[in-house]
């Protein structure tokens, strides 16, 4: 088995058609990089200029704006990335060794968000089942688009908005910042569904300590 990580089906399609070739005498099989992420922390590829956030580490992408929201112990509690009309929300949990979670999490998702009266459905996507829904906000109907990913121990969800929400190939930058994200999920246990420990870059902290932390462009990130 090259990969660690399970797989969610449909995830990855390239990495599972490259690693199922046959072997031959001439060209031994050698453990190789997923052809794209989110990546665990110990497959990751190096010499990548990425956003250091403690348990998520975003690569860094031209025109895309990252916008963090912390609290005044530098707690980071959101992150957006941002590009013209569309946004990627991300957020990371614990999942358990043997399984991911990202089927059951959506189901449940979909559960709330027709309770509230939104409309959701699911469909197929890049990563596997995706769920897209229409909900209604101060600013009218809004289009979102969730995706989940399980990896080893951990789950990343990603939130469309805008015009990626409805159209995957406007997601451009946005999805190349998903694909080239990595997860450092630590050694600690934690609870199934914990979000993992997000946190400020050092410089941003350190402002944020100087007065209120707002959601705000992340220095170095543009």
């Amino acid at each position: 088995m090259i990969f660690s990580r399970k797989r969610a089906a449909g995830r990855h399609a390239l990495d599972e058609r490259a690693t199922n070739l046959p072997e031959t005498e001439d060209a031994p099989s050698v453990p190789a990089e997923p052809a794209r992420g989110p990546y665990d922390v110990t497959e990751a590829p190096a010499e990548v200029q990425r956003l250091d956030l403690g348990s998520l580490q975003i690569p860094a992408v031209p025109e895309v704006e990252v916008r963090v929201q912390a609290d005044q112990q530098g707690v980071v509690q959101q992150v957006v990335l941002v590009h013209g009309q569309s946004a990627l929300q991300l957020g990371v949990f614990a999942a358990p060794r043997s399984e991911g979670i990202w089927d059951e999490v959506r189901e449940e998702i979909r559960q709330s968000l027709v309770a509230d009266g939104a409309a959701a459905q699911e469909a197929t996507g890049e990563y596997g089942t995706e769920l897209h829904a229409r909900v209604r906000t101060e600013d009218g109907l809004t289009e979102l688009r969730f995706v989940g990913i399980d990896g080893p121990r951990w789950m990343v969800r990603a939130v469309y908005q805008g015009a990626a929400a409805t159209d995957p190939s406007a997601a451009g930058p946005l999805a190349r910042c998903l694909d080239g994200l990595v997860v450092d999920r630590g050694v600690e246990a934690k609870p199934v569904r914990e979000p993992l420990p997000l946190r400020l870059p050092r410089e941003a902290g350190e402002a944020a300590a100087a007065g209120p932390a707002d959601a705000a462009p992340t220095p170095g990130n543009r």
